[in-house]
């Protein structure tokens, strides 16, 4: 897929898109009709009467599993995460994320293979204004309290001030005024390092709205700063992104965007942003963040503008973030060989929990791993993490819970500690800054300190069970008959995933 045109034709094709033609009002109603129909798990949306505006409005795009890989081109999400082992598999540290993804032909391009190319002519500049009105687009008050309209679903560009390397981000902009928006990057984000590092003077912002969905995925990634976010999505789309010369900042930006916005932001100025109704499901407190004084809107003629809800959980977003759990797989394990899989939750909004599974090999291992959670990338952000032996299925909450009740005890295996927490969390005293807590749920080795004899798991022999499978039919009874054999990895709700004797 080129653009979102491209992508909204898959779309449609797929049986995956409506239409809506009535009037609907960008203040409440179409956050309202969105966040009905994600919940039901219904099609993506895209009005095209949006009262105030004439351009069309799409959301919801990446509202389901299947959608979130159609977008990626894949089957599965856990298709990406096994091509992009490929890649992780020849990486030797120190070299990097960059090095792995600069590695061997792995079905996907690679980094040098994938970075952007500049052309001279692009869509997302049919048309040029050089006396920007942010009136004109749909720009939507999502929840009531919210402090205003705002742009939720932007791949937000600016410059390293050091090292002069790109950076993308998905970032909320608050519309303060026709040529004025708040730039909402939190203090963990790479944005904020951009503008903390700049010293004085102005700091060049671009924002592009309505890329192909890999490119507007790609912003949400929590990469090492020194990957750009662009090939990346280069990388996953199998074809490199086209960018342009912006018109007023020195900036490039994707060619096949909808809409583009430019301006600045003066270092040292900074103005109240907020509340908004965020992913969280609460609403974030007024703070003070930079503005962006919008000098050019460039656009497609007849763009469409895209947004995206966030709110109480499940939201649109969640397919994004369960799509960098799956790709981030490998990365994880590199660092942490013994992890064989992790979950967040998306109930708990991805940063407050991680569930890791892990070979135990030593006294202390499932310790070990919750402080490497706690210093790595942004999962240093995870507020609880939950450590379970390798047999147990981290995505069957209803096991991991078994697992939490039954082997840990509170005065051995509870972990308090204190460090970074996102900026979004209010719960801590401090903004940012908190406690954390880990949860030893692995069986307890004598090594530990357990004096007693740890319990088998009460599991019917392979040898019954395979009979009673081979009887089914005969038993009659209207329920499906459980598979036989070791215990699935990935069964939900079911005996089978019980492990086998001795684990």
């Amino acid at each position: 897929m080129n653009d979102l045109r491209d992508w909204i034709e898959l779309l449609r094709a797929e049986g995956e898109l409506a239409e809506i033609t009535a009037e609907v009002d960008p203040h409440l109603e179409i956050t309202e009709i969105a966040d009905r129909t994600m919940k039901a798990g219904g099609p993506a949306l895209l009005f095209r009467n949006v009262r105030g505006s004439s351009m069309p409005v799409l959301i919801n795009q990446f509202g389901t599993e299947r959608r979130m890989c159609l977008a990626l081109g894949v089957a599965s999400l856990e298709e990406v995460r096994e091509r992009v082992a490929g890649v992780f598999e020849l990486l030797q540290p120190p070299k990097g994320l960059g090095a792995v993804l600069d590695a061997a032909a792995t079905g996907f391009r690679t980094l040098k293979d994938s970075k952007p190319r500049i052309v001279s002519d692009a869509p997302c500049q049919e048309v040029v204004v050089t006396e920007p009105d942010l009136d004109a687009l749909p720009i939507m008050t999502c929840w009531p309290d919210d402090g205003g309209p705002f742009i939720t679903l932007p791949s937000v560009i600016t410059r390293d001030p050091v090292t002069g390397g790109r950076n993308v981000g998905m970032y909320r902009l608050q519309k303060h005024s026709r040529t004025t928006l708040g730039l909402h990057w939190q203090i963990h984000k790479d944005g904020a390092a951009d503008w903390r590092e700049g010293g004085a003077g102005r700091m060049e912002v671009a924002i592009a709205l309505g890329t192909d969905p890999v490119t507007a995925y790609a912003g949400s990634m929590p990469l090492p700063k020194h990957i750009d976010e662009l090939a990346v999505a280069g990388v996953l789309r199998n074809d490199r992104v086209d960018l342009v010369r912006c018109k007023t900042v020195d900036l490039e930006v994707p060619a096949g965007a909808e809409i583009v916005i430019e301006g600045y932001a003066e270092r040292g100025v900074l103005e109240p942003e907020g509340p908004f109704g965020d992913h969280t499901g609460y609403y974030t407190p007024v703070e003070p963040f930079p503005v962006l004084h919008v000098t050019c809107i460039t656009h497609r003629r007849d763009p469409i503008y895209p947004s995206i809800v966030v709110g109480v959980p499940p939201s649109e977003d969640v397919w994004l973030g369960k799509a960098t759990e799956r790709i981030f797989l490998p990365a994880v394990q590199m660092t942490l060989p013994e992890v064989v899989d992790y979950d967040l939750p998306f109930a708990g909004v991805f940063h407050n929990c991680c569930i890791v599974a892990i070979r135990k090999r030593f006294p202390g291992h499932a310790r070990k791993v919750m402080h490497a959670v706690w210093g790595t990338g942004l999962l240093s952000l995870t507020k609880a993490v939950v450590v379970v032996d390798e047999w147990v299925d981290v995505h069957d909450y209803e096991q991991v819970v078994w697992q939490l009740g039954a082997n840990v005890d509170p005065a051995r295996d509870v972990v308090l500690s204190t460090g970074p927490l996102d900026q979004l969390d209010h719960a801590p005293n401090l903004v940012a800054m908190g406690g954390k807590i880990g949860f030893d749920a692995t069986r307890t080795w004598p090594e530990e300190g357990y004096p007693r004899t740890w319990p088998e798991v009460a599991r019917m022999s392979d040898e019954v069970r395979r009979r009673v499978d081979d009887r089914w039919d005969e038993l009659g009874i209207a329920i499906p008959r459980e598979a036989s054999g070791p215990a699935p990895t990935t069964a939900r709700g079911r005996r089978g995933w019980l492990p086998r004797r001795g684990s």
